[in-house]
C-alpha cells in the first residue's frame, strides 16, 4: 500500500491528509456502499495526540480490509489498490464508525 489519503482531519494518524499509521484496518463485511465501511484505526487526536502521528513512517505497511463485497478486496483480507481515500461521514468524527473508505466499489 503506497498511500492512504485521509480526509478525517481529527485523526491522530493524519498529517496533511496523509495517514501515517503503519497498519490500518478497513471494516464493513457486508457493505453495499462506502457508507457501510469504516476505518477502525481512527484515533481522535484530542485524546490520542501523544500516542500517534508518527511522521517518520513514509507510508502504510499493511492495509487489512475485511470488506469482502469490495471489488478491490484480495483474498478476503487485503486491498489491491495502491492508494485509498478515507473520509469522514460527519463534520467532526468522534468514533471510527463515522469514517468510510471512499475507494469502495461493490462487486
Amino acid at each position: 500500500m503506497e498511500r492512504i489519503n485521509c480526509n478525517v482531519t481529527n485523526c491522530s494518524h493524519n498529517n496533511s491528509h496523509i495517514c501515517y499509521a503503519d497498519k490500518i484496518f478497513i471494516n464493513g463485511e457486508q457493505a453495499h456502499n462506502d457508507r457501510h465501511t469504516c476505518c477502525s484505526s481512527f484515533l481522535d487526536e484530542s485524546i490520542y495526540s501523544n500516542l500517534s502521528n508518527n511522521v517518520n513512517n513514509r507510508n502504510c505497511e499493511e492495509l487489512v480490509c475485511s470488506v469482502k463485497t469490495c471489488k478491490y478486496n484480495k483474498d478476503g483480507s487485503l486491498c489491491n489498490l495502491d492508494n485509498i481515500v478515507v473520509a469522514p461521514e460527519t463534520d467532526r468524527v468522534n468514533l471510527y464508525t463515522e469514517t468510510c473508505c471512499s475507494s469502495f466499489k461493490c462487486k
